[in-house]
């Protein structure tokens, strides 16, 4: 217990890069988990910064037991000014704890962590909600590193795509996006409005937006499915036409993300349909006759499942990073 290991973000992302499977695989298990009471997923911890008001620091801490047994926090910088600069938005880091005496175990680098469990909820949560029938026309609302990864989460997941559409304000991100499609989907790929986006069978909402945008009469068809992955691109009118479902109801309604807006609006809850777990479960029902909306919060629990797995992995590849008598006090006198 005196050691404590290190997994670099080079051997996180080595291990990822052939792990689809397997991360899609436990964050489903995570999230059943998690429906029937196997976790502690408390509120997360916002750092704000007065003089940098799109700037935060968020803190994620969770316990998960099963085979997982493991104590974790997240801790995950967003600085939208870093792109300016040629630097990726987001960094993490994601540290582990015994759950029998609460030791340090591990810490890992965590942005590439984050983004994989990100893109696996949002490929689970398609996989349940879009029809099977034929290829989805896929589009993307955002462009960044979110999207590729949910683009290949969604390839992973046997999502079978007919064609996809790209939106960014960000010319440079768009394009980048849709060389990334083509090359791993092999299917026809552009660039388009919000307006046609909007239109597709299937719709990730990546983006860092504050606020609504989406307008409540936008028209929108049965069986249309929403991935509201960066949660406040909707408003909340357009969720009360659209069956709702949530990762967690307390997380998600809350932070003025878009169903929590809905639910300011309402003065209530009924417009959720439920949880991911539960759909998994089968124990949710949908209006056919209307669209839906996935609204993920981001539940630490994911970050501390894909990285008990990550760290297993780095010890068994021989990529871990191993500091002896880390700890300095193993006995009590």
């Amino acid at each position: 217990m005196a050691n404590f290991t290190v997994v670099p973000g080079a051997a996180v992302s080595a291990i990822l890069a052939d792990s689809h499977k397997d991360v899609l695989r436990i964050v489903t298990e995570t999230y059943i988990a998690h429906e029937e009471g196997q976790s502690v997923n408390p509120d997360s911890y916002f750092l704000r910064f007065p003089e940098k008001p799109n700037a935060r620091v968020i803190a994620l801490p969770s316990y998960l037991g099963g085979n997982v047994d493991t104590i974790g926090i997240k801790w995950i910088a967003s600085f939208p000014d870093n792109i300016e600069q040629g630097l990726p938005r987001a960094s993490a880091t994601l540290l582990l704890n015994d759950y029998a005496t609460g030791y340090p175990l591990a810490c890992l680098e965590a942005a590439s962590i984050s983004a994989a469990r990100t893109a696996a909820s949002a490929a689970v949560a398609a996989a349940e909600l879009v029809a099977a029938e034929q290829p989805v026309r896929l589009s993307f609302v955002g462009a960044g590193v979110i999207a590729r990864t949910i683009l290949d989460y969604l390839h992973a997941n046997g999502v079978t795509v007919a064609d996809v559409l790209v939106h960014d304000l960000d010319d440079t991100s768009a394009g980048h996006l849709t060389a990334h499609a083509a090359e791993r989907l092999g299917v026809p790929v552009a660039t388009g409005s919000l307006e046609e986006a909007l239109t597709r069978d299937l719709v990730v909402f990546a983006t860092t937006a504050a606020t609504p945008y989406v307008g409540g009469d936008t028209p929108l068809r049965p069986g249309q499915v929403l991935l509201n992955v960066s949660l406040r691109d909707l408003s909340p009118e357009l969720l009360l036409k659209s069956n709702n479902v949530v990762d967690d109801v307390d997380h998600c309604l809350k932070a003025q993300t878009s169903p929590h807006l809905t639910e300011q609006l309402t003065g209530g809850r009924d417009f959720i349909n439920g949880t991911l777990g539960a759909l998994l479960q089968g124990k949710v029902t949908l209006d056919a006759a209307k669209p839906t909306v996935f609204s993920p919060f981001g539940l630490g629990i994911l970050d501390l499942a894909v990285g008990h797995h990550l760290l297993g992995e780095a010890r068994r590849r021989g990529s871990a990073v191993e500091i002896p008598d880390f700890i300095g006090e193993t006995t009590r006198w």
